[in-house]
């Protein structure tokens, strides 16, 4: 709207001091002679703004002029920018609000007291906060319109949803508590028969608001049911503790790719064998929700071996028994 972009030049050239049109028109997305005539709505509303042509020319408001909504102080100035750079992009852009978080640092930058504008700035171009994991591998897409919409509408939701090792899909009535993006991925949290369960949301075919209010547990809010949720997923009883004998070497990535399963982490010192053969090795503990979870350290190779217990190793042995035959019959004859 014409409204919002002439708050935008005027906070931009607030902050800037003097910038060219061809910059403010590159900024805001329109073309320089829409900038001029916003310049000359400006200057109609009373805003003393003005232009100057030529190499160091531009457009500049009269000194002295600005809109004065302060009281952050630079702390508090440099936290908000330390929430927004970059890091939470990801999510505003999900949410369709990427436009809406550049024009809402323009509105920031523009209120804060000038000793704190510097501190601020350099902290959005310091600080980067990357929430994807290490070679995350492509994600599927994600359509958040229709969950984002029931949730503010507070509407109850029909579900078509796969889960987690399902080809198929259940088709559910849920009371959604609202939206959660964790490590950049995104989940409803929802009451279905009356607990509250996680949704994935690029597992969801298709959602449909319904008519009926949604139905939500009283005293319940979303932080209380996600963490609740949290809880159940992170302190899953364990069933088997598996010793193992890393190379140190290999212990940094091991303990990157184990690390929820990994039962503490040895000092730098700590773990060495007593002769030659064991010195570059470390012995640390796994604990797993399941037997059959040993199978993932495989991907190790000879790098680790499995200590114990007895099942523990004969669950392995029979899966790299399963790995072996499958490709024995391969370049036997190269």
């Amino acid at each position: 709207m014409k409204s919002d972009r002439l708050l935008s030049i005027l906070l931009l050239l607030q902050t800037r001091g003097r910038v060219n049109a061809d910059e403010l028109a590159r900024r805001l997305e329109v073309s320089t002679r829409t900038i001029y005539r916003d310049i000359e709505a400006l200057s109609a509303a009373g805003v003393p703004v003005y232009a100057e042509r030529g190499r160091h020319g531009g457009i500049a408001l009269l000194p002295g002029f600005r809109t004065d909504v302060t009281g952050l102080t630079s702390d508090e100035a440099r936290a908000l920018f330390v929430l927004t750079a970059r890091t939470a992009q990801g999510a505003h852009s999900a949410l369709g609000l990427e436009g809406a978080l550049g024009s809402a640092l323009r509105k920031v930058m523009a209120a804060l007291p000038a000793p704190h504008r510097p501190a601020a700035e350099l902290t959005s171009r310091r600080i980067l906060v990357d929430p994807e994991r290490w070679r995350a591998g492509p994600r599927s897409a994600v359509d958040l319109d229709t969950l984002h919409t029931a949730v503010f509408a507070d509407r109850r939701l029909r579900l078509r949803y796969r889960h987690s090792g399902e080809t198929r899909h259940r088709t559910y009535t849920v009371d959604p508590y609202g939206l959660v993006s964790k490590a950049g991925t995104w989940y409803l949290v929802a009451d279905r028969r009356g607990s509250a369960q996680l949704f994935r949301a690029d597992r969801v075919a298709s959602a449909e608001v319904l008519d009926a209010p949604v139905r939500r547990r009283e005293g319940v809010e979303l932080a209380d049911a996600w963490e609740g949720l949290r809880r159940q997923v992170e302190d899953r009883p364990t069933q088997v503790r598996v010793g193992v004998r890393v190379r140190r070497s290999r212990l940094d990535m091991f303990a990157r790719i184990m690390g929820p399963a990994l039962v503490g982490m040895p000092g730098k010192g700590e773990g060495e064998g007593e002769d030659e053969g064991t010195a570059d090795t470390v012995d640390v503990e796994l604990d797993l929700a399941v037997l059959r979870a040993v199978r993932q350290l495989l991907q190790f190779g000879t790098e680790i071996e499995v200590l114990g217990p007895p099942e523990a190793r004969a669950e392995l042995a029979r899966a790299a028994a399963s790995v072996a035959r499958l490709y024995e019959d391969d370049g036997l004859d190269a």
